[in-house]
């Protein structure tokens, strides 16, 4: 009679999942139970007696299921993960099944995360600016010395201000470039620096205390995140050591002995220090937007703006596709490419090489220098001349804004290619709407990056044509990391959740 009155009133949905979490312990042969329809349940038991004992001893976790309330995702909401009573005769193999199914499903990063990583990757992405505009304006010396703590505050005291001065009264920079200027244009120069490293402390702050807060929460991020933000936090450590290390190469009074010496950075170490602050941004980034994508596309959005299906099965459709694996490999090769580009930038402007040639597409007149220019025995320090073709590669002038032309023309044109292979018919069909808006994206901004380049090279190197030529590197970067992140497979965490609720929806219909 329990049962003919349950099965009369209670949710059809509901009375299944709590008779199946309560006879669901008993063995198969003492269970031939069969739904015919809804919404009265009509049933097939073996016996009347048997179907009584079953529902005497699940009483009480009968009421605790239909009384408790619980999220939407609890995985002992779904009648696969419920089964909490065990039965006395159960063998080893279901014991063991069943403590499968009562596992909590992975952890799903929720989007807070992901904004604080984005709004990290954004504060990379101004210091990246900021470094750029305190090597144009030659401030990076201005600052002779590393103090991470003490140094957050300038010099407050006239006093103060007279014992920097005297600092830098002592550096090479000043005795062979600067030593006519007063201390009001070294405050000039003073606070450029002063800014850049204060707006890199701010980067650590804000990184490692949520970081920490994230970490320590329970359920919020999955181990292998928490070493891959951890490896990121190290890498913020690691920028500030080796920020002051590029820095000390210019202080050092050996350029006074060197004749025709100018006082500068090593292009060497400049170009770490840029390499390290775009992956230290990449790796934000490209973490923050796929954080936020598997969490919209767990709650039941579509796969990189396309259609949603309740089973959420539209990506494997896509990334099983040839030619959209074919067009994915070209787009990681794009994004190393435009990487190295930037890299050659950097040894560009360590070593003065845009004051040079000024002019495009010709050098001096013709599209390759001569080669006696190009590969010159000046820069062997070797006595066979072993080296002189590497060091003329990273040391050369010339060679230097050769290569970085090259590596220029070689980013535009394989980017437009890109972006002309994903508006083909068979490619249109087959990507998804985001990654069609990020090639175009990374098509548009390749052209306004090479004319930033020509422009900059054109009118020799002004400050904010400069800057923004830097920038755009790191746009264009960006495009490129969204397009890869939009041809990326939903995570298994995202996976998991995305179909438990495929199944609480097809339970509920």
């Amino acid at each position: 009679m329990l049962l003919r009155w349950y099965a009369s009133h209670a949710r059809p949905s509901s009375f299944l999942r709590g008779f199946h979490q309560a006879v669901g312990s008993q063995s198969a042969t003492t269970r031939p139970l069969t739904f015919v329809s809804f919404p009265r349940a009509q049933l097939v038991i073996g016996t009347r007696s048997l179907l009584r004992s079953a529902l005497r001893q699940q009483l009480r976790p009968l009421t605790g299921v239909f009384a408790s309330k619980r999220s939407l995702f609890d995985p002992r909401y779904f009648s696969s993960n419920s089964a909490q009573a065990p039965a006395p005769e159960s063998s080893s193999e279901e014991v063991t099944r069943t403590s499968e199914l009562v596992d909590p499903k992975p952890v799903l990063t929720p989007p807070p995360v992901a904004y604080w990583l984005l709004f990290s990757s954004a504060l990379v992405f101004a210091v990246i600016v900021v470094g750029g505009v305190t090597r144009l304006t030659e401030s990076g010396l201005s600052i002779t010395e590393w103090r991470p703590i003490t140094g957050v505050l300038p010099p407050l005291t006239a006093g103060q201000w007279e014992e920097e001065f005297e600092k830098y009264k002592a550096t090479p920079e000043f005795k062979l470039i600067n030593h006519s200027i007063d201390i009001q244009q070294f405050k000039s120069i003073f606070f450029v620096e002063w800014g850049h490293r204060v707006l890199g402390r701010l980067i650590g702050v804000s990184f490692i205390v949520p970081f920490a807060y994230f970490a320590f929460r329970r359920r919020v991020l999955p181990r292998t995140l928490v070493r891959n933000l951890g490896l990121l936090g190290l890498l913020i450590g690691f920028q500030g050591a080796l920020g002051w290390y590029m820095v000390k190469s210019g202080l050092e009074d050996s350029l006074m002995d060197t004749p025709g010496a100018v006082p500068r950075v090593s292009q060497y170490r400049l170009a770490a220090h840029l390499g390290a602050a775009f992956v230290l941004y990449a790796g934000m980034f490209s973490t923050g937007l796929s954080i936020l994508g598997d969490w919209r596309w767990a709650n039941g959005a579509g796969w990189s703006d396309m259609r949603a299906e309740n089973a959420g099965a539209e990506w494997k459709n896509v990334l099983q596709n040839p030619a959209v694996k074919r067009f994915a490999r070209y787009s990681k090769a794009l994004a190393a490419l435009v990487f190295l580009t930037a890299l050659s930038g950097a040894f560009v402007a360590g070593l003065d090489a845009g004051l040079l040639y000024n002019e495009f597409p010709m050098m001096g007149g013709r599209l390759v220098p001569p080669k006696e220019e190009l590969f010159s025995p000046f820069y062997a320090k070797k006595a066979d001349g072993s080296d002189n073709w590497w060091r003329n590669l990273l040391e050369n002038p010339t060679t230097v804004q050769f290569d970085h032309r090259c590596l220029a023309m070689t980013t535009y044109f394989s980017t437009t290619a890109l972006f002309l292979a994903s508006r083909t018919p068979a490619l249109k069909a087959a990507l998804p709407p985001l990654a069609r808006r990020m090639a175009t994206s990374a098509f548009a901004m390749v052209n306004v990056q090479l004319a930033l380049g020509i422009s900059t090279l054109l009118y020799l190197v002004p400050i904010p044509l400069a800057a923004a030529h830097q920038a755009g590197s790191v746009m264009l970067l960006t495009t490129v990391i969204h397009l890869l992140v939009a041809l990326r497979k939903p995570g298994a965490a995202a996976r998991a959740w995305r179909s438990a609720s495929s199944s609480t929806k097809s339970v509920k219909l």
